[in-house]
């Protein structure tokens, strides 16, 4: 077996090859709509599945990015030593560990309800189709916001078997949240991006205009998420939690625009901005200070 043949030699080259690091960026997201469409604790057998589902799906897109992505992450000072373009694991053993996840993704839905696995193959078609959107679209920005913004409604369709319709407000905030958070990633590659002849928002609106963006679409996704508590009837402590994400993310947009592409710190600060969203719900859900209203079809 050559050195292109080999699959990764050691947990570490693994670990790097998945970015665990970065593996908790949005499952404080999944864990607090886990929390409300169950309205509290799932069960444990719920929870397992959603939470093996969650990380096959990200495993599932990652693995077939870097996939997709060798020959560029070749010629890209910053990505070259990753496991592919040096030769220290094959793109089989990618394309291979891609297609096993997609499979434990689709498996896990199966278990949880049929309308769930019946849709898992729409939801692994997602997460694939951003490595190649990037090649022809502006758009593809706001497309991987999208791969974020589904965790609603596959949470919610993964506890519930059911779709309410109340939750496509929450939908529709993770698309502007999660677009903000690419935007923010994608200018810390913007002259690589350029080089390389891939798209995204920054590359088209440059850096200056894509930092202002930021904010406003912050907003935004606070605003529709505020909208949700309130259709769902969620206590105080819900908007508490997105006042103090409103406090932070203000201080992060605040550096974002002085610094356009100096991405590092608001992109470490998403996984607090998550974890806040997270508090704020299990405050609301266990510790309310007043009642919890509940909206039919919901609660």
């Amino acid at each position: 077996m050559t050195a292109s043949d080999a699959p990764p030699r050691a947990a570490k080259d693994l670990g790097r090859f998945l970015e665990i690091q970065n593996l908790g960026l949005n499952l404080p997201f999944a864990l607090a709509f886990l929390l409300l469409a169950a309205n509290g604790l799932p069960t444990l057998r719920t929870f397992v599945l959603v939470v093996i589902a969650f990380v096959a799906a990200r495993n599932t897109g990652h693995s077939f990015n870097r996939w997709a992505d060798r020959a560029l992450d070749a010629r890209n000072p910053r990505t070259r030593d990753r496991l592919l373009p040096s030769g220290r694991a094959s793109p089989t053993f990618a394309l291979g560990f891609s297609a096993a996840n997609a499979a434990v993704l689709i498996a896990a839905a199966w278990f949880l309800n049929p309308l769930a696995g019946l849709l898992a193959p729409v939801a692994v078609a997602i997460v694939l189709a951003y490595s190649y959107t990037k090649r022809v679209t502006t758009f593809t920005t706001a497309f991987l916001g999208l791969v974020e913004a589904i965790t609603p409604a596959a949470v919610f369709i993964a506890v519930r078997g059911s779709l309410p319709v109340p939750v496509l407000y929450a939908v529709a905030g993770l698309l502007a949240w999660g677009t903000a958070f690419e935007t923010i990633h994608s200018l810390g590659d913007l002259e690589s991006d350029r080089a390389l002849g891939l798209y995204s928002i920054p590359v088209r609106l440059g850096a200056e205009r894509s930092a202002r963006l930021v904010p406003a679409l912050h907003a935004v996704a606070l605003a529709l998420l505020a909208v949700f508590g309130l259709a769902i009837g969620l206590p105080v402590e819900y908007f508490g939690g997105l006042v103090a994400m409103a406090a932070v993310a203000a201080v992060t947009d605040l550096g974002l625009l002085h610094r356009p592409t100096a991405a590092r710190v608001p992109f470490q600060r998403h996984f607090a901005l998550g974890a806040i969203y997270l508090v704020g719900v299990a405050l609301a859900l266990f510790f309310p200070l007043g009642p919890v209203w509940v909206v039919h079809g919901i609660g």
